[in-house]
């Protein structure tokens, strides 16, 4: 692991491999470590990076102003990456998805697995079922006071949190824990656990985003684009790879079967077989 300064906070970063650059963008329910089967498998042709999120993983803490795409293209400066092909899932698409726009000139290619988008509202019956079987998992007052940094994290509240998230969006509404292999689960598990952890004890902080978003601006996107959708994911994530797909001039689309939100942690082989197709069309 190597530790480097962008953009006032100290990120933690793998690097392996020679060749053109691909940048993994992992989940906001993950860290780095998602990316391991893809980024062993890919380093054999490329110069390949991932990084955990300032507030994520080995990195510094999320603190004051930010905005997760500045803090990608910063690393790129770092690490003296002219151009790369971005590969992110989940919110971390989207971050991939911003920093195309803000500077394509710096982007090869683009991955967005499972994405979010900026300037997309979820659905209502979305986020009444990330309420009814996510947020339940903590007692109200609890989690409330948690969200505002007011009491020291239980690990036993931010384990039941991370089973309930990776039970609702890593195995998808319509599975069971019993439908992920389970190193997958014990996996997804550790790193929502990390996650809510450094999220509700972290210092307060103010993200950032495009502006103009980047919903209203998808034809803008150059980079080619391979869009990647798990079927089995929650239905509200999987119409943002319907607005990616329909929006990026180009966009070529992947949809796996039997797959939630975590494609490249839950179909490992699958995910880097179509990387490595679509790396090869680049070059």
């Amino acid at each position: 692991m190597g530790v480097i300064d962008c953009n006032g906070v100290r990120l933690a970063f793998d690097e392996a491999g020679r060749g053109p650059a691909v940048v993994f963008v992992h989940a906001a329910i993950a860290d780095r470590r998602m990316w391991e089967h893809q980024f062993r498998a890919l380093a054999a042709g490329h110069r390949v990076i991932r990084y955990d999120w300032r507030g994520y993983g080995g990195s510094g803490d999320a603190e004051g102003d930010f905005a997760h795409h500045e803090d990608l293209l910063a690393l790129l400066d770092a690490l003296e990456v002219e151009r790369a092909v971005l590969v992110g899932c989940s919110m971390g698409g989207a971050y991939a998805v911003e920093a195309a726009l803000a500077a394509p000139d710096r982007v090869a290619g683009l991955v967005p697995i499972a994405s979010g988008l900026t300037g997309h509202a979820w659905p209502p019956e979305m986020v009444a079922q990330a309420r009814e079987r996510v947020h339940t998992a903590v007692p109200a007052d609890r989690l409330a006071r948690y969200r505002a940094k007011e009491v020291p994290v239980d690990p036993a509240d931010a384990a039941a949190m991370a089973r309930a998230q990776v039970l609702w969006q890593v195995a998808g509404p319509g599975r069971g824990r019993e439908d992920l292999a389970p190193e997958v689960w014990e996996a997804a598990v550790e790193m929502c656990r990390g996650a809510f952890t450094r999220l509700w004890s972290g210092p307060p902080a103010t993200e950032r985003h495009l502006d103009p978003p980047a919903k209203g601006r998808l034809g803008e996107v150059r980079a080619p684009t391979l869009v990647v959708n798990g079927l089995a994911d929650v239905p509200g994530i999987q119409e943002v790879a319907d607005l990616l797909t329909g929006g990026i001039p180009g966009a070529r689309r992947l949809d796996l079967p039997d797959t939630g939100h975590l494609p490249p942690l839950e179909r490992p082989h699958e995910v880097t077989a179509a990387l490595r197709d679509f790396l090869a069309t680049l070059r």
